[in-house]
């Protein structure tokens, strides 16, 4: 007997819904530890560790500008990742101080990655462009040798910032775990994480899921499921909303079967704050106690070992949200924050 349609509507309201709960918590917690994002007085000197201190502002701007360009103008989602953009802006001196790492670097990546990220949203910084138009007809920065994924990273970036790609996307793709359509059963934490962002370049964070190829589409819409099952039961929050992010950047929004299946687990690990660990145990929900004496997780979570979880988690959520019609960013998809 074929259901009535709203008993068919019913389950996908309530999975929205949770979503939509899921990323304004998530979106809370970066909100309220933001200062675990600023920038140190000497993030210049050659001691300072980029990946404790670069790394996460530049994720921060990354995925608050997907959250910001695929939530509904009137969202609160949109306005509190556009605040959180805008503060990772200032961190960076709008772009000065990136201009500075890119003088002291002028052939390594992540200072050219996190500006074009920024300039994905108009924001842009004159002194920066002009040293980034320079280096990026060198023969040095075609040749810079790095993983196929990453490359595709550097192509995706060039689009941003309007400095024309070193080479074409195709074939960068085909020497991908991803792109060669691995025998899903080779599937694990390494290539799992090369593949989710193979998808993020490809797909510009999500926003031009057109840009996907068929084959590759189709491998992942047949084995997303498998692998997602897999790392939530294996405690890989991070992975597995990762691969739910993947699942919302592909054509055609993710399968509802997907959405109400998996959204429950991962909001059944966020706590309280809305922080959501990166592996292991569940965090301690507001209403105590982890049923069948599971082991309870210490409180407070560190921030290293959460924020790019809890960043992951808002991401995915705004693009399943996005694509599932629930929201619909309108003609201002891109612009200034």
């Amino acid at each position: 007997m074929t259901a009535a349609p709203e008993a068919r509507t019913q389950p996908r309201s309530r999975a929205t819904a949770l979503v939509h709960g899921v990323a304004g918590a998530a979106l809370d917690w970066v909100r309220d530890n933001r200062a675990g994002f600023e920038l140190p007085d000497d993030v210049l000197e050659p001691h300072t560790d980029v990946n404790r201190t670069m790394k996460p502002l530049g994720e921060l701007a990354q995925l608050c500008t997907t959250v910001r360009r695929r939530s509904h103008p009137d969202d609160p989602h949109r306005t509190a990742a556009a605040a959180l953009v805008r503060f990772a802006w200032e961190q960076v001196r709008e772009g000065e101080l990136l201009l500075d790492l890119a003088r002291n670097e002028p052939f390594a990546t992540y200072p050219f990655e996190i500006y074009a990220a920024f300039a994905g949203e108009g924001l842009r910084h004159e002194g920066f462009e002009r040293l980034a138009a320079v280096v990026a007809t060198t023969r040095c920065w075609a040749r810079t040798e790095q993983h196929a994924n990453r490359e595709l990273g550097l192509l995706n970036s060039e689009r941003r910032v309007g400095v024309p790609p070193h080479t074409a996307a195709e074939p960068v793709l085909r020497r991908t775990w991803l792109g060669g359509l691995s025998e899903p059963w080779t599937f694990e934490r390494s290539s799992g994480y090369a593949l989710t962002h193979v998808v993020f370049h490809l797909t510009d964070w999500g926003n031009a899921p057109h840009r996907m190829p068929h084959d590759v589409a189709g491998y992942l819409g047949t084995w997303l499921p498998a692998w997602i099952d897999g790392c939530f039961e294996n405690g890989q929050w991070d992975l597995g909303g990762e691969l739910l992010a993947v699942a919302a950047c592909l054509p055609g929004p993710p399968p509802a079967e997907l959405v109400e299946t998996c959204w429950p687990v991962l909001a059944a690990v966020q706590d309280a704050t809305g922080a959501v660990p990166e592996t292991g145990p569940p965090l301690v929900p507001a209403g105590g106690a982890r049923p069948d004496g599971e082991a309870e997780r210490e409180a407070p979570v560190e921030f290293l070992n959460c924020y790019h979880s809890t960043l992951v988690t808002a991401f995915a959520a705004a693009l399943t949200l996005g694509r599932n019609g629930a929201a619909d960013p309108g003609p201002d998809s891109g612009g200034s924050v």
